[in-house]
């Protein structure tokens, strides 16, 4: 792994990549069928009840991040859409397309303040949680980092039956 030297910053975007990377390797050699089978009955979220709709989630809620961000930085930008994609190759491609925008969000504003400790400051997010640009990026990487564990899950009950 190349680690990046841009400080706080760099330490954010490794991570992520990091978690991404082992997104990606779980979910390579996935056949179309069970991306697609419905996993999970009992969930009332849309985005949980199969591979396919967690994976189209983590895409737009990692575009929707910087979204976030680059709204509290005062930009005017449409907010992201929603794909399904039909199988792992092209949700591998997505995933890495979806971080390119974050590392463009850090080359745009290399300087940006990450922390911010003064509650009223903070960016309120389309889900009605208060964040810094630090926490937002951390929670974009434990999001990953959870749905990936959802679908290791997910993989455990599909190989088992």
């Amino acid at each position: 792994m190349n680690y990046r030297n841009n400080g706080a910053i760099g330490a954010l975007l490794d991570e992520y990549e990091k978690a991404l990377k082992e997104l990606v390797e779980l979910i390579q050699s996935i056949p179309d069928e069970q991306l697609l089978k419905q996993m999970d009955y009992e969930t009332k979220d849309m985005d949980c009840i199969s591979i396919q709709t967690i994976l189209t989630h983590v895409v737009r809620a990692g575009y929707g991040y910087v979204f976030e961000i680059r709204k509290y930085l005062g930009e005017d930008n449409p907010a992201p859409k929603s794909n399904s994609l039909v199988n792992a190759e092209k949700y591998k491609e997505a995933l890495y397309k979806m971080f390119e925008a974050n590392v463009r969000l850090f080359e745009d504003y290399p300087n940006i303040q990450l922390n911010e400790f003064e509650a009223s400051k903070k960016m309120k997010v389309r889900w009605g949680d208060h964040y810094d640009v630090e926490q937002l990026m951390e929670h974009a990487i434990v999001h990953i980092l959870r749905h990936r564990r959802q679908i290791e899950r997910f993989l455990l009950k599909l190989n088992a039956a």
